[in-house]
């Protein structure tokens, strides 16, 4: 055989839904017979959906998850077919830290002609970030294995198998495998696609084989996976690259003895598109998965939130955004205005709700106490609280999602009010740096508005130029408590993305105030940021799972 026909089926999976993903399994599977595939790739854990997390500590999920894969075999027919799922662990071929806690294995099933006719079980089980597979796995214990079918022997690895030079399908390869088939639940980080195909590439050239790689797309809470398929010869040329956060289905014919192949790229997204894009899944996938009929947003006339209405518009559609500006004494005319004129542009529903009288209701009613002690952040944080509420309110009485608007920046250093502007279910820009905010919005205003089928830029040029301000107090701007976003965020990055101390950020010639301000802050901050609702994870270490701090803690640099 001088070629291989390999079909790939990048699928939006759900975790927990089994039924609903066997269907989607089974129309590919009926696909690719129809295509005369030899072999058909599903992403990992694809029957139960990634990451399954505790749900693999119930006996019935895995059951569960074990009766579809034999549901599955029985629908296969002459495409062999490997399929992620959740497996017994086995007692001579695994290796378990813990037999204890770790009966399950992370696995890939083989199904060919109405049968399971093997199982793999991934062997490296990555252990930092987002990941914590140690906690739930059992490691395979057969790292060289290779299959026997098709007149082939194929090596078949789990995701972070192939991330090391000498890991599975290296030692696959070197076991004579034909092609190294490798099956993906890889999230999306800033920059990861262009990561992935390179590390792949060298793999393949080192191998001396073709690389078959299949990841999946969609939202999983803060997870957002871009899919971004792809295939490579065995000198490391790519003949096939599937589009970012777009489910896909796709032929490729292998030469595995020498030959060439076309080719059949879809380009990779720019930095801007590549970010809007995982947001614009992430809060989508999020509020469809788990059942919302809208979503609801406080809009201030300000850059965060008209970004985050603009987004959750072009995943749910603007009949499905309402936007609800609350101004106060301290609202400036622009802030009402600029909200609406969003709300034209986009075409949402909107709302207006003033909250002067609430706001001095409760100075009246606290006065009492308050008198003779200056105003300070609890009369400035009564209005985002009033405004929490009044968000709370309508999400109770009509159903709706509220989604967060605050952006990393603020997150860091604890500029946000929690149970006010930080009420919600979800936060778009969680994980999104102030300065990042920015470069979005001119995107989406300029060419953004054509991939995404406008003629208008959605976000009024006021809203972008002008200083930014929380509105609490009189001519209040953010410049008043925090540095130039510019520079908070180079900062930001350095001590959060990349763990480096404030004397390593000084040395690079940072002010020392400045330098120790914003680590104090941040520091700080740790039990805000753990009340906050979850949000889109769009770089190597969003907060939450990548970044775990003790809130109780007197280490401080």
């Amino acid at each position: 055989m001088r070629t291989l026909r390999v079909a790939g089926a990048q699928l939006n999976l759900t975790v927990g839904d089994i039924a609903a993903n066997v269907l989607l399994l089974r129309d590919a599977m009926d696909w690719a017979e129809a295509e005369d595939a030899d072999v058909l790739l599903f992403p990992e854990m694809a029957i139960c959906g990634y990451p399954p997390e505790d749900l693999v500590l119930r006996e019935g999920f895995t059951a569960a998850n074990l009766a579809a894969i034999e549901e599955l075999a029985s629908h296969s027919r002459e495409t062999l077919v490997v399929v992620g799922f959740v497996n017994h662990a086995a007692d001579t071929d695994d290796i378990p830290d813990d037999a204890a806690s770790r009966t399950v294995a992370n696995a890939a099933a083989i199904l060919h002609q109405g049968a399971v006719v093997g199982v793999y079980h991934k062997v490296l089980l990555p252990n930092y970030g987002v990941f914590d597979e140690a906690r739930y796995f059992s490691r395979g214990g057969q790292p060289a294995q290779v299959w026997d079918a098709l007149g082939l022997r194929l090596g078949i690895s789990v995701c972070e198998d192939i991330w090391i030079s000498d890991g599975p399908p290296a030692q696959q390869a070197a076991a004579g495998a034909d092609v190294l088939l490798n099956i993906n639940a890889s999230p999306f980080s800033y920059g990861k696609a262009v990561a992935r195909e390179d590390l792949l590439r060298a793999q393949a050239r080192a191998a001396g084989v073709p690389i078959v790689y299949v990841n999946q797309v969609g939202g999983q809470d803060e997870l957002v996976f871009d899919g971004c398929s792809m295939v490579f010869s065995s000198d490391g040329t790519l003949l096939h690259r599937s589009p970012q956060f777009v489910s896909d289905t796709f032929i490729v014919d292998i030469p595995l003895r020498g030959g060439e192949a076309s080719a059949t790229l879809s380009p990779l997204l720019s930095n801007e598109e590549e970010v809007y894009r995982a947001l614009v899944t992430g809060i989508g996938d999020y509020v469809h998965k788990n059942g919302f009929s809208h979503v609801i947003i406080g809009l201030s006339g300000g850059i965060d939130s008209a970004l985050t209405a603009v987004i959750c518009a072009d995943a749910l559609g603007p009949e499905a955004v309402l936007g609800i500006t609350m101004p106060s004494r301290y609202s400036s005319g622009g802030s009402v205005s600029d909200s609406r004129d969003l709300a034209e542009r986009i075409g949402i529903r909107f709302e207006s709700l003033p909250i002067e009288d609430i706001f001095a209701s409760y100075l009246t009613t606290l006065a009492p106490l308050f008198a003779d002690v200056a105003s300070n952040v609890a009369e400035e944080n009564l209005q985002a609280r009033i405004r929490g509420a009044l968000l709370m309110a309508m999400s109770n009485k009509f159903g709706g999602m509220v989604v967060a608007t605050g952006n990393k920046s603020e997150m860091a250093v604890g500029y946000a009010t929690l149970y006010g502007d930080m009420a919600g279910g979800y936060s778009v820009l969680k994980d999104v740096f102030k300065t990042l905010v920015y470069d979005l919005a001119r995107w989406r205003n300029g060419p953004g508005v054509q991939a995404f089928g406008g003629n208008v830029p959605p976000i009024p040029k006021e809203t972008i130029t002008k200083p930014p301000s929380a509105e609490l107090a009189p001519n209040q701007k953010d410049s008043d408590s925090l540095p130039d976003y510019g520079l908070l965020d180079a900062i930001l990055e350095r001590y959060i993305e990349e763990d480096r101390s404030a004397e390593s950020i000084l040395d690079e010639g940072f002010d020392a105030v400045v330098v120790q301000q914003i680590v104090r802050l941040v520091d700080r901050n740790e039990y805000k940021r753990r009340q906050a609702a979850p949000g889109v994870k769009i770089t190597a270490k969003a907060f939450g799972k990548d970044r775990r701090l003790p809130i109780t803690n007197r280490y401080h640099q």
